[in-house]
């Protein structure tokens, strides 16, 4: 396996990060995830321009996009596979201990894993924490992950593959890794991103695709909704057969279904859309 760490490729085990770089100590970093199919990277450019929005929002430099492309071809050609994960992380770099950052400049890892095709339909749980609409971190991909870790590992526990959450006021929001769309008296909506939610890439291309409205919802929308589905970059869509111990009759349901085969028919068409 090689991974990309701060302008060339390593073998797994050669490639190391200080244990000061600030992405580890504070979780001082942002982060994109790509599906590759067949060494070929999907909405690179736009994973790319939420990079650089992700890093501004906590004042990290602009990362070099033509860096990071040659990074995530260098990583798809030396690991050949199927279907892969591919990640790119961005840190505050090496820094002292505390919140302050250093001088050296930031972090570029790229790495890819091996990834399997997705389940059709899929069980997801909703938790009783909260997405916080106001937070300095809202609509930023960064790397702290631990809040979607425990509530993932709640949702593991329950047979579930996703967790849902509210916001502080009670508007459906999002999963930990994915955003939630809706069908209610037959028409499509998902969270707008004011609700907290982050802006996902397949969130939005299935929104242009499907023509699903953005609609501030009620978390209790769930119990009750037609059809659920769940959108991410390894997820594409994907339908929800149930919710806590609420079984959804028919899953994938027709809108669901369609929605599905247009966004597998419009992202075979165009890699970069």
């Amino acid at each position: 396996m090689k991974i990309w760490l701060d302008g060339e490729l390593r073998a797994a085990d050669e490639a190391k990060v200080s244990v000061l770089d600030h992405g580890l100590t504070v979780g001082d970093g942002v982060f994109e995830t790509l599906k590759a199919v067949d060494g070929r990277a999907f909405a690179l450019t736009r994973h790319l321009d939420r990079l650089t929005r992700s890093a501004r929002g906590l004042g990290l430099p602009d990362p070099d996009h033509d860096e990071v492309r040659r990074a995530c071809e260098a990583v798809l050609a030396a690991n050949p596979m199927p279907l892969g994960r591919l990640r790119i992380t961005y840190t505050g770099g090496l820094s002292p201990l505390g919140s302050d950052r250093g001088e050296t400049g930031p972090t570029l890892v790229v790495a890819l894993g091996s990834s399997a095709p997705r389940p059709d339909t899929t069980a997801v749980i909703t938790v009783p924490w909260v997405r916080n609409e106001r937070s300095a971190l809202t609509g930023l991909k960064t790397t702290s992950y631990a809040e979607n870790v425990v509530a993932l590992a709640r949702a593991h526990a329950a047979g579930a593959s996703e967790a849902l959450f509210a916001n502080t006021v009670g508007r459906l929001c999002e999963g930990t890794g994915s955003n939630v769309f809706v069908v209610v008296d037959g028409e499509l909506h998902t969270p707008p991103v004011p609700s907290g939610c982050l802006a996902g890439i397949t969130r939005a291309l299935a929104v242009e695709w499907t023509g699903a409205r953005e609609t501030d919802l009620p978390f209790e929308v769930l119990e009750s909704a037609e059809e659920i589905f769940l959108t991410s970059t390894l997820r594409d869509v994907q339908a929800v057969h149930r919710v806590d111990g609420r079984e959804l009759a028919t899953a994938p349901g027709p809108v669901t279904a369609k929605a599905m085969r247009v966004f597998a028919e419009r992202a075979a068409d165009d890699l970069d859309p």
